[in-house]
């Protein structure tokens, strides 16, 4: 099977299964031999911020010494940068072979007939079975959109259960409350694991992920706001001590901040348990991740801001850092999934953009562009809709706007390497 052949293989799986269940997913992994069990975990579930503290933890591990599996969900450039070993991400001829064997696996199961796997659970398979091979030391593990029922939660108890900023997305699957995606999340969560949750909590949400770690006799570790110290500088840059670990992360905002200390606890914690990992480690990690669509600034001057947030939290969090920079009168160029809340993603925006332009994404679930401008008119002065998103890029290139890009990581792994290319070729406009 050719890397092609695999993606597109995968791509074909169902998205969803006919119920939340680990049945399917635990049938195949016993076809495939339990890889799973070969290897040690971090497991980070959460709405907001998952990715960014995987690729930090990964990152500290890795200036450690150690041989480090990392998964990421979604990709943004390459479907590949979903399985990643030390930073590389799985050469194409091994996820040709690696996926043949989940498919193998997936045949004989509806053969036997048993419901055949969704498309993240075979992708989570062909990551264990890839991890396993390359005899990881550890592997820091996202999850999908869910927790309990997560295909990545077939694994045994991890050394770190890490639960990131709780938000209200994927309601139809998790729940309308915090509380009860809360609880979707802390699935994750199995005795004799640490604890690490992000230091601004929601209280309700805290309150289950405290009920969590009672019932299963689990150590937590909330990291404390007070321990951390952020110093200011130029726009954009986020320089930050926490509990004596200074560094200048390559990411944007007081969210990645916190983000960042999750990372730090959950190395600390895997620390205790007997890991060897130094200061500089963790300090040289906490400055060498990278993580692209992150409010990632691509040019500074016009800015050029890409950022792959997708709800009102996502949202909140990019406001917070526009404010922060001194940012105003920006051109917002938008295109968001339909299954996504618009209208308070696009108010905490609206404060900081003179112009929208509203656009059709390409992805499963595309928001048409009139009917995202209809409600965008509510919170921006001027709202326009664009044919595409090279065209309303092209615009707000050359008319020398200030830009942001956001709404969707689908958005966002499109635009990222046409903005790439589009400002490699042209000369800084004039304002």
């Amino acid at each position: 099977m050719t890397e092609q052949q695999a993606v597109e293989y995968l791509h074909s799986l169902p998205r969803m299964g006919a119920k939340p269940t680990l049945e399917r997913m635990r049938a195949l992994m016993a076809r495939l031999g339990d890889p799973q069990k070969n290897l040690k975990f971090v497991h980070v579930a959460g709405t907001n911020g998952k990715g960014t503290v995987c690729t930090l933890t990964a990152a500290i591990l890795q200036k450690a010494g150690f041989k480090v599996g990392l998964t990421i969900s979604p990709f943004v450039l390459d479907f590949r940068e979903r399985f990643q070993v030390n930073g590389q991400m799985i050469p194409k001829r091994d996820l040709g072979r690696l996926t043949a064997l989940v498919k193998e696996a997936a045949e004989d199961m509806e053969a036997q007939g048993l419901e055949k796997p969704v498309e993240f659970e075979a992708v989570t398979a062909v990551a264990f079975l890839w991890f396993a091979r390359q005899e990881c030391d550890l592997v820091v593990l996202e999850t999908g959109l869910g927790g309990e029922f997560d295909a990545t939660n077939v694994i045994d108890a991890p050394l770190v259960a890490a639960i990131t900023c709780i938000g209200l997305d994927h309601t139809a699957q998790l729940g309308g409350t915090l509380e009860k995606i809360a609880q979707a999340k802390c699935g994750i969560i199995k005795p004799g694991c640490t604890i690490v949750t992000y230091p601004a909590q929601p209280k309700k949400a805290l309150g289950e992920i405290l009920a969590a770690a009672a019932e299963k006799g689990c150590e937590l570790v909330l990291p404390d706001p007070e321990d951390l110290e952020r110093r200011k500088g130029r726009p954009f840059e986020n320089r930050m001590n926490y509990g004596g670990y200074e560094a200048a992360l390559p990411f944007a905002g007081l969210h990645q901040a916190y983000n960042a200390s999750m990372a730090v606890e959950i190395c600390l914690a895997l620390w205790r348990k007997g890991y060897d990992i130094q200061d500089e480690a963790i300090l040289e990690g906490l400055e060498a991740a990278s993580f692209p669509a992150r409010i990632e600034v691509l040019r500074a001057e016009p800015l050029v801001v890409l950022d792959g947030c997708h709800n009102p939290d996502g949202a909140r969090a990019l406001a917070a850092t526009l404010e922060e920079a001194g940012c105003e009168s920006l051109t917002a160029v938008v295109g968001m999934m339909n299954d996504k809340d618009a209208a308070p993603f696009l108010k905490e925006l609206g404060p900081y953009c003179a112009r929208l332009l509203a656009i059709t994404p390409e992805g499963p679930r595309p928001r048409p562009a009139e009917e995202l401008a209809a409600l965008g008119r509510k919170y921006v002065g001027r709202v326009e809709t664009r044919p595409s998103l090279e065209a309303a890029l092209d615009e707000a290139l050359a008319n020398g706007w200030d830009l942001l890009v956001c709404g969707s990581l689908y958005l966002a792994s499109q635009a990222r390497p046409l903005l790439l290319q589009k400002l490699k070729k042209a000369p800084k406009p004039e304002k």
